[in-house]
């Protein structure tokens, strides 16, 4: 077999896919389908993971799919699906070629973390907590890196372009409202993107062999795969060249051994090796099984996360209100998004991709903080100052690719009531001031927050709770700073709103007059 073609395969695959992965998160103009978002989401490990576990659908077949792969190849997901692992592969390449005489060499697999981080992920997700997958999922971290620093960058193109296009009487692009993600976000992104960099440069693949619980999760998988890569002993004359481009630090070229919980299948060592003694074969011999007491928990983990049983008990930190002002708004709990039925069920299943983020055409959702408690940090919420949730929009319920935003239809969503809008009389200035106002109502799509009759010639803002959806446009159109007066306190279970009440307006003409209107 021509490695050498089989390698530029591979390449070409991972750019492929890296390119079209990114461009999820680049749709700035909203111009991809919903559900080719989300199935382009679910070619994702953990994303179709979650999909499987949540029901036994179509949509997880892609996970199976990566199990199989593995069984007869190895992490085959890992070199070419992956976009934070072809990301590190693009680093480490652009590192080499800055190093010129840089080569890597064979090192030991760090146990204690490897292991460690899976096994803890594994324990969290069976006892109902998703904040292991949360942090460490690979294709969850790609996202947040690219919303939070290539995003908002390809804005800034967008609008240049868009108004040096006017100059000219051109008006095909239009300009985007650029906002930020919260700082909390760009933190922890500019954390995760700093450690990929220094290891890829420096050690290649080392994050998706020490922190990446996928990459463990599939190495383990990798050991007992039906093809492998072997050093064929009589051909071999140990120069090292193999372990010199082994990027996943796992061929030992002096005792011809192969670490296959490591190993890519990236194939450079292939096209390197000048003797052919690099050869890919079925392995007629199992090994014998690992019996340190680490890897015994890790199988008895792994079984456990294949059944995908979760024990009733939530490790959920209570949500709690940060906020110290004078009348402060008294949110017991912040919103979660349409199709999320509950915040529980939400913090349990979303990994905080941040593709819903990217993809929401009014930006009101945006990445937590606090708000959902310490183990859900990073997952979406309705922020209301920030903008509000378009009534005619069910966009973030078609992309989610994890189960966590369930596909609602429109007219249910128009009835679903994410939480309740309170009012702040102090802080409203229909009532401190004495000054008209009526902002809220104005923009409520129901009329739940409307006006009524006030002191002299004023009318001031009313809530009927029972057809408020909990939207937050009457929040965010509230004038009042840094404090709104009206606030949306998010249900902690969804629930159904009454249908808003039609009101027809009779109007008297006179039709006489040259011009009634």
């Amino acid at each position: 077999m021509n490695f050498v073609i089989l390698r530029k395969f591979r390449v070409a695959i991972s750019l492929i896919s890296f390119a079209v992965l990114s461009l999820v998160f680049l749709d700035i103009q909203h111009l991809l389908p919903a559900w080719l978002q989300k199935d382009i989401a679910l070619t994702q490990f953990i994303p179709s993971f979650l999909s499987l576990t949540a029901a036994l659908t179509f949509a997880g077949i892609s996970f199976i799919l990566f199990i199989t792969l593995a069984l007869f190849f190895g992490r085959v997901y890992c070199s070419t699906l992956c976009p934070l692992g072809i990301l590190q592969d693009i680093i480490s390449k652009i590192s080499k070629k800055i190093k010129k005489r840089f080569r890597f060499s064979f090192s030991e697999e760090i146990k204690l973390l490897r292991y460690g981080f899976l096994i803890g992920a594994v324990l969290l997700f069976i006892f109902g907590n998703i904040f292991g997958l949360l942090l460490l999922d690979p294709y969850s971290n790609f996202g947040r890196i690219i919303s939070a620093f290539i995003n908002p960058l390809f804005t800034g193109i967008n609008n240049v372009s868009a108004f040096t296009l006017e100059k000219f009487d051109q008006y095909w692009l239009k300009p985007i409202e650029f906002k930020a993600v919260g700082y909390f976000t760009i933190f922890f992104s500019w954390f995760v993107l700093f450690l990929i960099l220094y290891l890829s440069a420096n050690r290649g693949r080392l994050f998706c062999n020490t922190v990446c619980l996928v990459g463990t999760f599939l190495g383990f998988i990798s050991k007992v795969s039906l093809f492998k890569i072997k050093v064929d002993e009589s051909n071999c004359s140990t120069c090292g060249v193999c372990e010199g481009v082994c990027k996943s630090e796992c061929i030992d070229s002096k005792n011809g051994i192969i670490d296959y919980s490591r190993c890519v299948n990236c194939l450079n060592c292939f096209t390197v090796c000048p003797s052919n003694a690099v050869v890919y074969r079925r392995e007629n011999k199992i090994e014998p099984a690992a019996t340190d007491e680490t890897k015994r928990n890790f199988i008895a983990g792994s079984i456990l996360f294949f059944a995908g049983t979760k024990a009733a008990l939530y490790a959920q930190d209570s949500l709690k209100v940060l906020r110290k002002t004078s009348i402060p708004e008294l949110k017991l709990f912040p919103v979660s998004p349409p199709g999320s039925n509950s915040i529980v069920e939400f913090n349990d299943k979303c990994t905080a991709c941040t593709l819903c983020v990217t993809a929401c055409p009014t930006k009101v959702l945006q990445p937590s903080f606090l708000e959902f408690g310490f183990t859900s940090m990073l997952q979406p919420r309705m922020d209301y100052h920030i903008s509000f949730c378009n009534y005619e929009c069910i966009v973030c319920t078609e992309v989610c690719p994890t189960g966590a935003l369930n596909p609602v239809k429109l007219e249910d969503k128009k009835l679903t009531q994410l939480g309740k809008a309170k009012l702040i009389k102090e802080n409203c200035i229909v009532f401190k001031d004495k000054t008209m106002c009526a902002a809220c109502s104005e923009h409520c799509p129901t009329k739940a927050v409307h006006t009524v009759p006030y002191e002299k010639n004023l009318l001031a803002p009313e809530i009927d709770e029972k057809i408020c959806i909990g939207c937050g446009a009457c929040e965010f159109a509230c004038p009042t700073k840094p404090y709104k007066s009206i606030y949306v306190e998010g249900n902690l279970v969804h629930r159904k709103a009454d249908k808003p009440k039609s009101e027809k307006q009779e109007i008297d003409i006179d039709y006489k007059e040259d011009f009634p209107f």
